[in-house]
């Protein structure tokens, strides 16, 4: 398809074609504006006034149809990305209070949203408990971890300290393993050295008897 580029002012001295004009607008399935009609040809395209005689026209090519205006968003491009770094985004240029720009609340659902993922994501895969991810549950509800790297610091602590109690309980019944298991045996051996006592202080039987 060819596109021709055409000065306005060029279509001002054929005011007299508006029917033709109307009918290529209708025949071309254009608006009226995007018709061109070749000035130097006037008068033979005054003579058509049916649709036919429009069609032979625009098949001789003195009647075109102009290309759709290019409406650039490059310059709108390159302000938003000047916008990503940071520019024109002073107090000059906001409007709303901060809370209409980004509200608290849709900030507090990313947030607890993010904590949740996190929290399922844990569970599944066996790293924390039912009972440990119902208590970081309420606790991140209760607002009291920021963001997420807060919260995994907070599950590496709560698991060493349960880790480590459970080492510390583990040793305080190996040691009550090991003191009763001593007891046991001085009260052996209390009682074996009072069954040789015994049978050492017993009277020798009557040889005669």
């Amino acid at each position: 398809a060819k596109f021709y580029f055409f000065k306005k002012g060029s279509l001002n001295k054929m005011a007299g074609l508006t029917l033709q004009k109307r009918l290529a607008a209708s025949v071309l399935k254009a608006g009226k504006n995007r018709v061109w009609l070749d000035p130097n040809e006037a008068n033979e395209i005054g003579m058509a006034n049916s649709r036919q005689n429009i069609r032979k026209l625009i098949k001789d090519g003195l009647v075109i149809r102009l290309p759709v205006v290019v409406h650039s968003r490059s310059r709108v491009k390159r302000h938003l990305e000047a916008k990503k770094k940071g520019r024109h985004t002073g107090h000059g240029k906001r409007h709303g209070t901060k809370d209409a720009r980004m509200p608290q609340k849709v900030l507090w659902m990313r947030r607890q949203r993010v904590l949740r993922r996190l929290l399922r994501k844990y569970r599944q895969a066996k790293k924390i408990d039912s009972h440990l991810y119902h208590d970081l549950y309420m606790r991140s509800k209760g607002n009291q971890f920021k963001n997420k790297r807060v919260l995994m610091e907070a599950i590496h602590k709560l698991k060493a300290e349960k880790a480590r109690e459970k080492t510390l309980n583990e040793q305080a019944e190996a040691r009550k393993n090991k003191a009763k298991m001593k007891s046991e045996r001085k009260a052996s051996r209390k009682a074996q050295v009072v069954t040789e006592t015994t049978v050492e202080g017993a009277p020798a039987p009557d040889a005669t008897s």
